[in-house]
């Protein structure tokens, strides 16, 4: 039985090559974002009558007093059926999304340094719709009866 165990720790690991490229990598930042949309997508024309679709995904942070909301604008260039599945997702909405990332730097018109950081989803994952409204009351004809203040 000794022998045996002995035979077998003398299993050595396969060694693995090594591939390298002569190439510099490219520069490549990647965010990934939960929050909840803080309107309804939109398509937008863009050049060459090419769209895309751009939202805003609000995430928070911090409790009670000191909690803070952050906002970020994403484009997304899907096409077919998932644009018009993105088009068809509602304000409130829990959106997982992965996304390029990108800090540009400009001056603006009064000649101060801004940054802006730009968000081209990847994919994107609907986790939750938001929930309704409670249904309005409706009488025995199924008619909805109007609210009276």
């Amino acid at each position: 039985m000794f022998s045996s165990l002995r035979a077998t720790s003398r299993i050595s690991a396969p060694t693995f090559a090594r591939a390298f490229s002569s190439t510099p990598r490219a520069s490549l930042a990647r965010m990934t974002i939960v929050g909840r949309l803080g309107v309804s997508p939109e398509e937008v024309t863009i050049a060459n009558d090419r769209t895309l679709v751009r939202y805003v995904i609000g995430t928070s942070s911090g409790k009670g007093d000191d909690k803070k909301t952050s906002w970020f604008r994403v484009a997304s260039f899907v096409t077919g059926a998932q644009k018009d599945f993105l088009l068809t997702v509602q304000k409130g909405s829990l959106l997982h999304v992965d996304a390029d990332a990108r800090m540009d730097t400009y001056t603006d018109n009064e000649g101060n340094k801004r940054s802006n950081l730009s968000l081209v989803a990847r994919n994107f994952d609907v986790i939750s719709r938001p929930r309704l409204e409670e249904p309005a009351e409706t009488d025995d004809e199924g008619l909805v009866q109007e609210a009276h203040a």
